[in-house]
């Protein structure tokens, strides 16, 4: 008698099971994207892309831009003033307030991290500055301290100095908007703070043995092993000292202050495009910023190699 075989169904394997649980899963995670997905492109992306071809354009907001191919670029490296004042003006904001304010920070730091009581609120209080220092409301109120009539003339006037409007001086505008970004020190403070923390005690205490004393043991052994953290700092600090604006378009007026003495870059830029509806220049000026601090980070990342510090370089 001869049996008929029987035919045996395929079964399913566990690698295409487990493929078949990972597709789902993909499906899933891409699904919980979209909706950034969706922002980026919308509203991310799509204004940039926007912004660089407009950027070749003559675009007066009131009509339709016309083609003028690299006219804006040219203008504002050959015939526009104004643009050479506002990134001087920026690039003394720079740096100058950027190191003056890593420097605050990180001294600060230094006094945290020696253990004091209360450490949580200190460090609460030092960082508020750095959450309302960018808003309107402390720009107005720096500009009522160093008004004409303000809380630092009448301090001096105690002691007998009749002080200036020092907002509408060329000489000291723009001291006031640097001494502002040095208060707002909260930020990289913290994260010093942080780093200071990471650095081993055992390195200190072999340092007490050799007899090292504190500016030797600062030198030798805080700030080589803080350097990644003060090479973040200072390249996040860079970045959001030139992309500053509401200090100077509050106190200034959104003029530029005497003699443009507070006329940064992005405060030129909002005019150009705001004030006298340009633009296709605008555009322009915003996409030169993006090069400029392109170029600055970059400069700063090759220059890290000889400076910082990591537990891996030879």
């Amino acid at each position: 008698m001869v049996s008929t075989p029987v035919a045996i169904p395929p079964t399913r394997g566990v690698g295409s099971s487990k493929k078949s649980t990972n597709r789902r899963r993909g499906r899933a995670a891409y699904l919980f994207l979209l909706p950034w997905f969706l922002g980026f492109f919308v509203i991310v992306l799509g204004p940039l892309l926007a912004s660089l071809v407009l950027s070749f354009t003559d675009y007066r907001l009131i009509s339709e831009p016309s083609f003028i191919g690299i006219d804006n670029y040219v203008r504002m490296f050959t015939a526009d003033p104004q643009f050479w004042d506002a990134l001087t003006v920026t690039a003394i904001y720079v740096f100058v307030g950027v190191p003056l304010q890593l420097v605050t920070a990180f001294l600060l730091a230094l006094a945290l991290d020696t253990g004091m009581r209360g450490l949580s609120i200190y460090r609460a209080v030092f960082y508020l500055p750095s959450l309302l220092g960018g808003s309107v409301a402390v720009a107005l109120l720096w500009r009522q301290l160093f008004g004409r009539d303000g809380v630092v003339n009448q301090v001096l006037a105690t002691v007998g100095i009749d002080g200036p409007s020092w907002i509408a001086n060329p000489d000291t505008a723009l001291g006031t908007l640097i001494l502002l970004l040095i208060w707002q020190f909260g930020s990289p403070m913290i994260i010093f703070l942080a780093g200071l923390r990471q650095i081993p005690r055992e390195l200190y205490e072999a340092a007490d043995v050799d007899g090292a004393g504190r500016l030797t043991k600062l030198f030798k052994i805080t700030l080589p092993l803080l350097s990644p953290i003060i090479f973040f700092n200072l390249v996040l600090q860079v970045i959001n000292a030139f992309q500053a604006f509401t200090p100077a378009y509050v106190v200034s007026g959104g003029s530029g202050g005497p003699a443009d003495s507070t006329l940064f870059y992005t405060l030129y830029l909002y005019q150009q495009g705001f004030r006298y509806l340009n633009m296709g220049y605008a555009s322009a000026l915003a996409w030169t910023l993006v090069v400029i601090i392109a170029g600055l980070t970059a400069v700063n990342f090759l220059a890290s190699r000889r400076w910082v510090f990591y537990g891996d370089n030879s």
